[in-house]
This record gives C-alpha cells, sequence and structure tokens, in this order.
C-alpha cells in the first residue's frame, strides 16, 4: 500500500521527527518527503509517500492514530491519500476544443490517472469528442434565467457520480459559490492570460493592444472572485509587433493545453497545498 500524507500546521520544532517516527513504527518506509517553511506566516507545509510492504495497517485504524497521535497535539490539518484509488473528474467545457482534446488524449494514453465519469457543457459542439472517447456528454444549457437550476443539475450529477475534482476546460461560465462551497480548491480552471495581467473576458486583444512582448497561460484554483483563485501553474510564450491577434489567439492556445495539463497532473499527483489564497507547489 502506497500513501501520500499532507499537513501544513503552525511551525515548531519537531514535527518532521514526529511524522517520520509514527510512519516508521507501524511498518511504513519513506520514499519521498518534502516540506517548506512559510516564515513570515510560520507555517509549515509537508508532503509524504511511504510503501507500507508489511503489517499494513487498516487505513480508519491509521487515520484515528494519527489523529490523536500527532494532527491534535500539532493542530494540523492534513489528509492521506491511496495511489491505488484513482480520483474522478468532471469536464466542464463550451465550445473550444483545443483543451478537452488534449486532456481526453492525455487520459486515453494513460497519462493521467484519473476516471473521468462525464463530461458537462452548455452548448453540443463537443459532443462528437466526447462520443470518440466513449465518455458521456450532458447538454446543461445555462442562461441568466436557468443558472441556478442549470448548477442544481450540475450537482446532482457530480454527487451521483461521486466526482472529486472539476476542470473547466475552457467553459465560459461563471461558476458561482453554490457549486465552488461544495468543491472547495477542486475546481481547476485555465485563463488565457498571465495573471494577474489582462484579466477578463478577451486578454489576448488587450495584450495585443497594449503592445507586450509575452503572453502567458494560467491555471488556477476557482473562487468567487473572478480570475484570483490560488495560481497552480503559468507559462509565457514570446510575442513581437510582427504577430496579430490571430497569431496571439493561436500561440495561447498551445499554451493553455500545456499549462492546464501541468496544473491536472499536479492535482492528481497531491502536489498542491492552498493556503492564504496562494499554493504551495511540491516537486
Amino acid at each position: 500500500m502506497k500513501t501520500t500524507i499532507l499537513i501544513h500546521c503552525s511551525d515548531r520544532a519537531g514535527i518532521i521527527h514526529a511524522v517520520t517516527g509514527f510512519i516508521q513504527a507501524r511498518g511504513g518506509n519513506i520514499i519521498y518527503l518534502d516540506q517548506h517553511v512559510d516564515g513570515q506566516a510560520n507555517v509549515f507545509f509537508m508532503r509524504l509517500e511511504s510503501v507500507f510492504e508489511r503489517h499494513i495497517p487498516s487505513l480508519s485504524d491509521f487515520k484515528k492514530e494519527f489523529e490523536t497521535t500527532l494532527a491534535a497535539p500539532y493542530q494540523m490539518e492534513w489528509s492521506i491519500h491511496l495511489d491505488e484509488v484513482r480520483p474522478k473528474m468532471a469536464l466542464f467545457v463550451s465550445k473550444y476544443n483545443h483543451c478537452l482534446y488534449d486532456l481526453l488524449s492525455r487520459f486515453h494514453s494513460g497519462e493521467l490517472q484519473v476516471d473521468i465519469p462525464f463530461i458537462i457543457s452548455n452548448h453540443t459542439d463537443l459532443r462528437p469528442i466526447a462520443e470518440q472517447f466513449g465518455i458521456p456528454f450532458h447538454v446543461i444549457s445555462v442562461t441568466k434565467e436557468t443558472k441556478a437550476a442549470a448548477e442544481d443539475r450540475q450537482l446532482a450529477l457530480l454527487q451521483k457520480q461521486g466526482v472529486d475534482f472539476i476542470v473547466l476546460a475552457r467553459y465560459m461560465q461563471i461558476v458561482s459559490g453554490k457549486v465552488i462551497d461544495r468543491y472547495p480548491n477542486k475546481i481547476i480552471n485555465i485563463h488565457h492570460s498571465f495573471l494577474p495581467a489582462f484579466a477578463g473576458a478577451k486578454p489576448y486583444h488587450a495584450a495585443f493592444k497594449r503592445g507586450v512582448k509575452i503572453i502567458g497561460a494560467t491555471s488556477h484554483y476557482v473562487t468567487e472572485e473572478l480570475d484570483a483563485g490560488p495560481i497552480i501553474e503559468q507559462d509565457v510564450t514570446m510575442v513581437s509587433h510582427s504577430h496579430s491577434i490571430e497569431d496571439f489567439i493561436a500561440k495561447g492556445r498551445d499554451l493553455e493545453k500545456i499549462v492546464l495539463s501541468r496544473a491536472v497532473k499536479l492535482h492528481l499527483q497531491r502536489k498542491t497545498m492552498v493556503y492564504n489564497n496562494k499554493t504551495v507547489i511540491f516537486s
């Protein structure tokens, strides 16, 4: 049994020794450990992978002992994840197909260790792609008048399938607090600019007008403040005066695919921790 444990708490002496000793005493072999201390906030973060080859503990007993022995005394926020359990990822899309194709291709090739129970869209345009990959496709149209009911339908599907996290693969609708509150730091978005610059609906046009020399893409967790959630991954590419808006968009879409897939991988590998609207990203 291979596990990944994520921990954050106030920094104090002895945390690493206490946690590693706890794992070793229960027959675990630590194969990876990374930690970070935010000295300004006095917060300790740790990601630890371990393998239990003998004397495999009951997961429920392990959780109870960890909570009593370590989490409570150190006032930890923590979680444990089994590598053998594949998370369930729902995809939300609209009409743009580049991010959807990229994620489904990576999933089909085995690059993403995840299950995709369905795709939700507010349009019918991308149904053929879902059918090509054999994934159920649900059309839930969204207007100002129907938004609340549409999100109720989305939540019903998410709960029925036991979805663990959501990826907005260029889903061109604002997700309300109703959904965000049910999936805190579990909704991943791709924004087509290097945030916080050029937030909003047409960042490539704004960047072109400003005469920038680089454009970027940003993947972040979704919060109720638009385009302001904790950043997971970013990248940039060079542009010049010779490029048109169409060139900006084409170059940007290549970036969007790469940045979103990296963010999804980091989330799947339990390498992201959110704190104070920022992320700690472990290597």
